[in-house]
């Protein structure tokens, strides 16, 4: 049986905020699918978390998608369907 993939929000050691898809997230090291990765987010997000909760808001850079792998994890956030809609738009402000 497959385990289904899920949106999730990682964070690293290094400082890394990734959005992705991933079918597994135990272990050292994470597979992400269409990650991208969280540049800059404004105070407005309330955080890293609010990433999670409500998606990257006006002013936030996002990155375009890549698949990869991720060591070093320091969190994984189940992501709501608001901000996986977010996440897809890919803001980048300048």
């Amino acid at each position: 049986m497959k385990t289904k993939e899920r949106a999730v929000l990682v964070t690293t050691t290094h400082r890394g905020v990734f959005f992705g898809y991933a079918t597994d997230t135990d272990g050292a090291i994470i597979a992400l699918r269409a990650a991208r990765n969280c540049i800059y987010w404004p105070t407005s997000n309330h955080g890293f978390l609010g990433l999670a909760a409500e998606g990257p808001k006006t002013g936030s850079r996002v990155g375009p998608p890549a698949d990869i792998e991720l060591r070093d994890i320091t969190c994984v956030a189940a992501v709501s369907p608001e901000a996986v809609a977010a996440w897809e738009k890919a803001p980048w402000s300048s």
